[in-house]
């Protein structure tokens, strides 16, 4: 079915029968009823070319995904984008994916944005003084970023959690349990979320005359495996912590592992917190100890994201520039009192 065929089924004309498809705000609620549930019936698809041209608009999100041989890839992201494909969906929004070198994201955002592919663009995997950041403010494209980039000035579209009060707070309650010796498995070194963790973590410490000890503290992919890894180093230690803190569960599950073997019990030998971005398949109650989490869910920003870009391109509303969210701190079994000594 076409377009002129739904709209003589209808009995309403070509132009109000796309006017009800592209939201504007003159089709009256009724009228925009009857033209969405005569398309969900007769299962009708408006031709993206044709709706392109009438409309200036090309009803696609755009991003860029860095890849490369050996450069890893993140589960967490993929729970993201299916948020973001949750709304896209709403609205009958298409993705156009740009796989790039990860040393050209700057070239690759670019070439995106100019090629009249996308209406909107979304940023991920922020950096401190990222680069992209000046090139996405000199287009004339909507885009917001998920994250922010410490170091740059502040004077763009994000989401973001607040990194920095979620490891500020996880620290405390592991210090009003009386730890003295924390450890930390963090992301990235370069990338934003996995420096303001750590200044959540040193600022908590310094308010008890403490500070974290840079032997404890990795920053690696976020994998089991290489949780694995840095809980047998951290066990190797002359004294070796007693609290630990991960970016994500995915981290916790290979630590955790490390520290079953080596005949220790969780939240009695070593007590550990993890940022768990509620990930389907890893859920932080079913550990055989339940994992103490900082819970911040990711499918939400992705669902959230894709309302403001879509809301931006087809005028349904005003949206807040800049939100930052605060994860929530969740008390499970794999916190407890520090061990004697």
């Amino acid at each position: 079915m076409n377009l002129k065929q739904l709209s003589q089924m209808l009995g309403l004309s070509q132009t109000t029968v796309s006017r009800a498809l592209n939201g504007y705000p003159e089709v009256n609620r009724e009228t925009r009823e009857r033209v969405l549930q005569a398309v969900r019936e007769t299962g009708y698809r408006p031709n993206k070319a044709a709706q392109r041209l009438a409309t200036g608009k090309a009803g696609s999100l755009g991003l860029v995904m860095p890849t490369a041989p050996g450069h890893p890839s993140d589960v967490h992201f993929g729970e993201f984008l299916t948020g973001l494909g949750e709304e896209a969906l709403r609205h009958d929004f298409h993705f156009v994916i740009t796989p790039a070198d990860p040393n050209d994201e700057v070239g690759a955002l670019r070439r995106l944005a100019i090629s009249g592919n996308v209406d909107a663009l979304f940023v991920a995997y922020m950096r401190g003084h990222d680069p992209r950041l000046d090139m996405l403010k000199s287009l004339s494209i909507p885009f917001v970023v998920h994250g922010r980039s410490i170091g740059s000035e502040p004077d763009y579209p994000y989401l973001d959690i607040d990194n920095e009060a979620a490891f500020y707070d996880a620290t405390k309650l592991l210090l009003q349990l009386g730890h003295r010796r924390f450890a930390v498995m963090n992301g990235p070194e370069h990338l934003d979320f996995a420096i303001r963790r750590k200044m959540g973590v040193s600022a908590a410490l310094a308010e008890r005359g403490l500070t974290l000890d840079e032997a404890c503290v990795t920053h690696t992919a976020m994998t089991d495996e290489q949780g694995l890894f840095a809980m047998e180093r951290f066990l190797q230690l002359p004294e070796r912590p007693t609290a630990i803190l991960c970016s994500s569960t995915v981290l916790a599950l290979g630590a955790i592992r490390i520290i079953n073997q080596a005949g220790l019990k969780l939240g009695e030998d070593i007590s550990l917190i993890a940022h768990d971005d509620v990930l389907p398949l890893l859920k932080p109650e079913n550990f055989s100890v339940p994992l103490t989490t900082t819970r911040s869910p990711l499918r939400a920003a992705g669902v959230r994201i894709a309302e403001r870009l879509i809301g931006q391109i087809k005028d349904l509303g005003s949206y807040p520039e800049q939100e930052l969210w605060k994860a929530e701190l969740i008390v499970r079994a794999s916190t407890g009192a520090a061990p004697a000594g």
